[in-house]
């Protein structure tokens, strides 16, 4: 018996029990959709996530004092005024600002509602790319004048003033009027999901509004990726020197947490697609456990087919092919419930399907080595048989 004989005896005999063949691949066909769907998944969010890194842009970097236990800080260890110092310095550096945020609510001409405050200087506009609307963002003379203005999200400004046109308008902080000169668009990113709304106002005004003068973090923007590690390096440097605060300071990049993020969801998938791959385990017991009852089924068919000159190896061939045919067919299903599912993901969460052919292919051979290896002892012990014990089975 040629193999294309056995492929159609095979198949013939799958036909003539659909609905046991069925059962027999379901594992098989959840294990292999689960993979795909999950590897889709997860290459798909972070596809995601990079992308909104890149948005903000990988030549960013975050300086902030380390307040240990052992040795606390006195709270002046950032000035807003080293801001201005490291950029003058550093030739790294393209732009610096100091940063406070505070959560707290914003009183409008129509409502009340929580924002999230943020105290920073003219370059921050630069370093995290935003985009203004209307009116302008916060200028130098806005800081050193202390100047009671503010850039507010235009979704918290349509909370707060209605369908009246905000600039100008009043904003009060905390019994503070404030004057919104700017409107900023507002942010789409995965990673704003649930946050407050922004407000911008001058540092100075911030430290003014909050009786608080300490600067809690510097942000800066390196003049290429290339130059993040010396703006750090130069950055933490001149802190030191100017604070007599030797290892002090704790950095980060972006592209620290680029990497940080791209190894969690690298991790979390291969987890899940184990975990998911178990089921394909399961699966192929499930076949070599109904083709032991086929061939318990079959034996007097067997017995009349070495009668009539089939070798051992051709009744070897004709089990070890259906198994293998019941395991590609789950396969194959499994393929096309892995993928619709990955594009039906991928379409609610809003972002790009991507399904890795590989990943395809390897699901399609994995699905043929289930079949040979759990199909070996099944055909092995039909071979096996003797054909005239075989014979006289009813």
């Amino acid at each position: 018996m040629n193999l294309w004989e056995s492929v159609r005896v095979a198949l013939d005999g799958i036909m003539a029990n659909k609905l046991r063949s069925f059962l027999t691949t379901l594992g098989i066909i959840i294990g292999i959709a689960a993979v795909i769907t999950v590897v889709a998944i997860g290459q798909g969010g972070r596809a995601v996530i990079m992308g909104e890194f890149e948005k903000i842009g990988t030549n960013i970097y975050m300086v902030w004092v380390d307040w240990r236990a052992d040795d606390p800080p006195t709270g002046r260890e950032i000035q807003k005024e080293d801001a201005a110092i490291i950029k003058r310095l550093s030739p790294a550096v393209s732009y610096l600002a100091p940063v406070n945020t505070a959560i707290r609510p914003v009183k409008g001409s129509e409502d009340q509602k929580s924002a999230r405050l943020i105290g920073t200087t003219a370059d921050y506009i630069h370093i995290r790319n935003l985009e203004i609307i209307r009116g302008r963002f916060l200028t130098a003379q806005d800081d050193n004048g202390c100047r009671r203005v503010a850039v507010v999200d235009e979704e918290l400004a349509r909370e707060l003033y209605g369908k009246t046109d905000p600039i100008g308008q009043k904003l009060m902080i905390r019994n503070t009027p404030l004057v919104v000169v700017g409107l900023l668009k507002s942010e789409k990113s995965m990673f704003s999901f649930g946050t407050s709304k922004p407000v911008y106002i001058p540092i100075s005004t911030w430290q003014y509004v909050f009786h608080n003068y300490y600067i809690s973090q510097l942000e800066g923007k390196a003049v290429s990726r290339e130059e993040v590690p010396l703006a750090v390096e130069q950055t933490l440097k001149i802190l030191e020197r100017r604070h007599n605060t030797e290892g002090r300071y704790q950095s980060v990049t972006l592209e620290d947490e680029m990497e940080s993020a791209n190894k969690v969801t690298g991790i979390l998938t291969l987890i899940i697609s184990a975990v998911a791959g178990i089921s394909l385990l399961v699966g192929g017991i499930g076949v070599m456990n109904i083709m032991l009852v086929s061939v318990t089924e079959r034996v007097r068919e067997i017995g009349i087919r070495m009668a009539l000159g089939a070798r051992r190896r051709d009744i070897l061939m004709q089990f070890l092919v259906e198994a293998v045919m019941l395991c590609l067919l789950g396969g194959l299903v499994g393929i096309v419930l892995g993928v619709g599912g990955a594009y039906l993901v991928a379409k609610l969460a809003h972002w790009p399907p991507l399904v890795s052919w590989g990943t395809v292919a390897i699901a399609v051979l994995f699905s043929a080595v289930i079949g040979i290896f759990f199909g070996i002892y099944p055909a092995n012990k039909a071979a096996r048989m003797n054909p005239i014990e075989a014979l006289r089975r009813e």
